[in-house]
């Protein structure tokens, strides 16, 4: 096993301008490092707050493999909090999505209770710690608070390492896609709609973020399902209304041309989006009484200016993507270096037609739940390189293609829809987050 933890260059390393090393996919020594330090020091995506709705409501999930608890207090305020007994360490709370009994955190193990802040409100034979110094112990703190937590417009992140760079900082003008979907409901709010869609994949969670902005693969990888709906809609009238699944099917098999022209805007930090000039979303079906709510909500410009914006996958590095136009996220949740669960949420715009929630669980089944029929061919080309990468000869994963010297001096900005920018720009994030803070000795 190579030793990446004890040689932080050798880790620099494996990051070119225009390629990257196979073992930043087939390296468990790296997805811990990965976990230790560009998952800890970056902001991640922990759930949306109508998830938990009222006092005492709570959300499970993990971050960095932490198991962690979204809870909203008796202040209302959405908290994260690790999901650890402070005295044994077992899970306190099991259970995806609920309410905690009596607004209290209770342990299965020996019933210790906690306030949804995380501070201890009992603990049984109590009078078992006198003199024993357990006040002065990190148990009698309770339940550690992550003390780095935002609620941007609903969406919920945190951040575990105490030190790193802002929220704002680190997301900058790329929140923008978030306010685009969020503006969308002409209640001006989102809420989860149904449970969550959990999707094993077997593969590095990285090949699962690349692809979201890959627009080479559409026509190869898809031919077989979005293909077979072109063939069936084939000799259909021009002006024939679709019927909401060819719709979404469809663009899939556009040319490269059509991908190309679509355009890529990259931010620092590793965010990225398709769409620029249009997207596989463009070409919907108008839908006018929503759009007139909309125009009484926001005024006509206004309005037209929300609804014109088609971006197609946001990657908020490394954890989330979003789909605004279709009010869909997929949130990464890596579980080892060659296994990542992805979930997938639908959302409900405030104040718009039930139609348009139609729309967006039908993309989700057709296009990422466990049961699609898109998902599968992107879930076996994954499967696909993580086998393949194996293989002896050349050790090096190419990202060439339209690298020239234009982003080498400054990645952020437009480009067209086909470069491999967005996946370069992504390893410059890692390599820069993968790299060990420094100690309080080091020249800064």
């Amino acid at each position: 096993m190579s030793d990446y933890r004890n040689n932080p260059e050798k880790v620099q390393g494996l990051v070119h301008e225009d390629s990257v090393h196979r073992d930043v996919y087939l390296s468990p020594e790296i997805f811990t490092l990965e976990m230790q330090n560009l998952w800890r020091n970056t902001w991640i995506y922990v759930g949306h707050d109508s998830q938990v709705p009222a006092t005492g409501h709570f959300y499970t999930t993990t971050l960095a493999t932490q198991p962690v608890v979204m809870v909203r207090g008796e202040d209302g305020t959405v908290r994260v909090l690790m999901n650890r007994c402070a005295h044994k360490g077992a899970k306190l709370v099991s259970g995806h999505q609920g309410k905690c009994e009596a607004n209290l955190l209770r342990c299965p193990y020996h019933g210790w209770t906690f306030r949804l802040d995380g501070s201890i409100r009992s603990i049984p034979q109590k009078a078992g710690y006198d003199g024993t110094g357990f006040a002065e112990s990190s148990a009698a703190k309770g339940v550690v608070a992550i003390a780095n937590v935002r609620n941007y417009r609903g969406f919920v992140f945190a951040r575990l390492a105490e030190t790193g760079p802002s929220f704002e900082e680190y997301f900058g003008d790329s929140l923008s896609s978030i306010d685009n979907m969020v503006d969308r409901a002409p209640g001006g709010r989102l809420e989860v709609a149904g449970g969550t869609l959990r999707y094993l994949h077997d593969c590095n969670w990285k090949m699962f973020i690349e692809n979201l902005n890959d627009t080479m693969h559409p026509m190869v990888a898809h031919e077989s399902a979005a293909g077979t709906a072109k063939k069936l809609w084939a000799g259909q009238p021009e002006d024939a209304p679709k019927p909401m699944a060819i719709e979404q099917f469809l663009p899939f098999v556009n040319g490269y041309g059509f991908f190309d022209e679509m355009g890529v805007k990259l931010w620092e930090n590793g965010h990225s989006y398709s769409g620029v000039n249009f997207s596989i979303h463009s070409k919907y079906s108008s839908e006018g009484d929503y759009e007139a709510l909309m125009e009484q909500a926001y005024g006509a410009e206004r309005a037209r200016a929300i609804l014109g914006e088609v971006r197609h996958n946001t990657v908020y590095y490394p954890s989330l993507t979003i789909k605004g136009a279709i009010q869909a996220i997929r949130v990464a949740r890596p579980i080892a270096h060659d296994k990542t669960v992805i979930e997938s949420f639908t959302f409900r715009l405030v104040g718009a037609p039930e139609r348009l929630l139609e729309r967006t669980v039908l993309y989700t089944r057709l296009i990422n739940a466990p049961t699609s029929v898109v998902g599968h061919d992107d879930r076996h080309c994954y499967r696909a390189m993580q086998e393949g990468l194996a293989a002896d000869g050349n050790e090096w994963v190419s990202m060439h293609r339209n690298h020239g010297i234009a982003e080498r001096e400054g990645m952020a900005g437009v480009y067209n829809g086909l470069s491999e920018v967005s996946m370069r720009g992504q390893f410059r994030a890692w390599a820069r987050f993968m790299r060990p803070p420094k100690s309080a000795g080091d020249a800064s």
